[in-house]
């Protein structure tokens, strides 16, 4: 890795482990559980219940978290699915009917998003598979900081104040987040204590189970989802009107399965399947692979609008043909080919953008050509409402990747447990003909996506990103920076991003913004004039924007054999290592 002197921050190098996650105090969480003897995946699960806590505006300790763990012994990738499903009384006429009445066509705000809760489940599951601590020494930091309150950040504050009106709807959400009526301010502390108390409830659970370290942590699931957890849902639902019950509780277990994955340029690239959005990223770079992206240099206008048109044939191929491969056929095999790939590459102009969303690729036994669009709006990229990432890789060469979610502004929280459930609703879709549309016991698809890289079956890389749709351009430049430009990892991230939003946005109300292509400012000038004559619909962005996301990433030096860490500066990102 090339050194070099305009990141802020510097890389950070150790020998034994290395952290990083969206915020400080979950990246030294983390950090204190390696120290104590725990592995990447006690860390990795310690550091994603912590974000939960101090990042509650992005984050639900009832929500969503995708999971990819490499196993050093094994030399493989294990998928954790950390996404539920629709309840059996999902009524898509329903959700249609109060969209309407309030001038939507998107999956409503409310309690009628939430959909079966899988962040505890997966927690739990990721502990119990391959970890070894128990739950309560995972979840003791996380507990502690509900309970005691942390010191509010300028981000955590900018967000509620900018949801103050939407957290004021629901009782147990203005409780929480707006003490005295109004948003905290920087420096103040802010306390969960409901969401302490069901925390201690579940570590009570364990405590009073008997067998091994496995049955126990079984013991807090079986609490969760089949005793008293899960019935005050239940009852909440009922008395709210909303679809979940006990039943879709009871049924709910976290499926461990094979990443997905791609080769490009000597790494496997791993992600989730295609119930979240990682296909994308796979896609892009085997589009990209026979290209010299280094002979085009880096961020000129010509290698940034390559990049951008990459990203919007597998955008829309994703509009096509993505969902979850329990309901729908997803063609993953075709679309990761490299006949597929060849046939992509030559769609693209390099004098030339696409304009409006192109056509999802033809497929020999599935092609939705002519697929219909939303209206195109106008106005700036919408921001992304949730979402936060962590990775950990520890002495023995394990490496853990997680992208927990979900809103706690839209929706209500369940009176006395101090959570959300999980509101990954807002990403189903309501068209009939939709690889997403709203099913019962199906998953909506995700935008949360961890990344894994191997090297000859060696770990290389984790990373991730919040930022909603984003995320997948974001995560594309940064592995792209380190591994084909040479870039130290804090250079890496920090450097200037674009990011297309030429497809229907993944959150309601679906936004459509034909050739629109977000640049940061840092990019400079002349490159932005060249990507508009380009025919790329721009729109600048301030230099280092809270809107590109904030890629935490660890990778592995394979001649030294040394972790580098980075954690971007455009958010509350933190690194430490040793």
């Amino acid at each position: 890795m090339q050194p070099s002197s305009s990141a802020w921050r510097p890389t950070i190098a150790g020998s034994h482990y290395a952290v990083s996650t969206g915020h400080y105090l979950a990246t030294a969480a983390a950090t204190r559980a390696l120290e104590l003897g725990g592995n990447a995946i006690d860390a990795g699960v310690t550091a994603a219940m912590v974000l939960a806590v101090v990042q509650p505006d992005v984050v639900s300790f009832a929500g969503v978290a995708p999971t990819l763990v490499y196993l050093r012994e094994e030399q493989c990738v294990v998928s954790l699915e950390g996404l539920g499903y629709w309840p059996a009384l999902t009524d898509i006429a329903r959700l249609r009917e109060v969209a309407s009445g309030t001038g939507g066509t998107s999956v409503p705000e409310g309690i009628l998003r939430q959909i079966v809760p899988a962040a505890p489940a997966t927690h739990i599951e990721a502990l119990r598979r391959f970890g070894t601590f128990s739950f309560e020494q995972a979840a003791l930091p996380a507990m502690e900081l509900a309970e005691e309150g942390f010191y509010v950040y300028p981000e955590l504050s900018s967000s509620i104040a900018l949801h103050a009106g939407e957290f004021a709807r629901y009782a147990e959400n203005a409780t929480t987040f707006l003490p005295g009526g109004q948003a905290p301010g920087v420096g103040a502390r802010l306390r969960q204590p409901n969401l302490a108390r069901t925390i201690g409830r579940m570590i009570a659970s364990e405590r009073a189970a008997s067998g091994n370290r496995a049955a126990k942590l079984r013991a807090v699931h079986e609490f969760f989802y089949r005793g008293d957890i899960a019935r005050e849902i239940d009852a909440f639902h009922r008395q709210h009107g909303g679809f979940l019950r006990y039943e879709d509780l009871a049924g709910f277990e976290v499926p461990v399965a094979q990443s997905i994955a791609t080769q490009y340029h000597g790494h496997e690239v791993h992600a989730c399947d295609t119930w979240c959005q990682g296909v994308v990223l796979l896609e892009t770079l085997k589009i990209l692979e026979r290209d010299d992206l280094r002979a085009l240099g880096h961020n000129s206008p010509a290698y940034l609008h390559l990049l951008a048109e990459a990203l919007n044939l597998s955008f829309a191929d994703r509009e096509a043909y993505v969902g979850d491969p329990s309901f729908i056929d997803v063609p993953t095999a075709e679309l990761l080919s490299a006949r597929y790939a060849a046939d992509q590459r030559a769609r693209i102009d390099a004098q030339r953008a696409f304009g409006a969303m192109p056509q999802p690729g033809p497929l020999r036994d599935n092609s939705r050509a002519g697929l219909r669009l939303p209206q195109p709006a106008q106005g700036p990229a919408p921001l992304a409402p949730d979402t936060i990432y962590g990775c950990v890789v520890d002495r023995q060469g394990n490496a853990f990747s997680v992208t927990p979610s979900d809103t706690t502004y839209d929706s209500p929280m369940v009176d006395g447990l101090g959570f959300v459930v999980s509101t990954r609703g807002m990403q189903g879709r309501l068209e009939d003909d939709h690889p997403c549309v709203v099913e019962p016991g199906k998953r909506p698809r995700l935008t949360p996506t961890p990344a894994l890289a191997l090297r000859d079956g060696e770990f290389a890389m984790a990373w991730g990103t919040p930022g909603g749709d984003v995320q997948c351009a974001s995560m594309l430049q940064v592995f792209l920076n380190v591994t084909q430009f040479g870039m130290e990892m804090q250079s890496a991230i920090e450097a200037p991003r674009v990011a297309t939003f030429n497809f229907p946005n993944s959150f309601a109300p679906n936004q459509y913004l034909p050739g629109r292509l977000c640049v940061e400012s840092s990019v400079g000038a002349d490159t932005i004039d060249a990507l508009s004559a380009l025919g790329h619909d721009v729109q600048v962005w301030p230099e280092r924007s809270w809107s590109a996301g904030a890629v935490c990433a660890i990778a592995r030096d394979p001649a030294t054999q040394m972790l580098h860490a980075g954690a971007d500066p455009r958010r509350a990102a933190y690194a430490m290592a040793r």
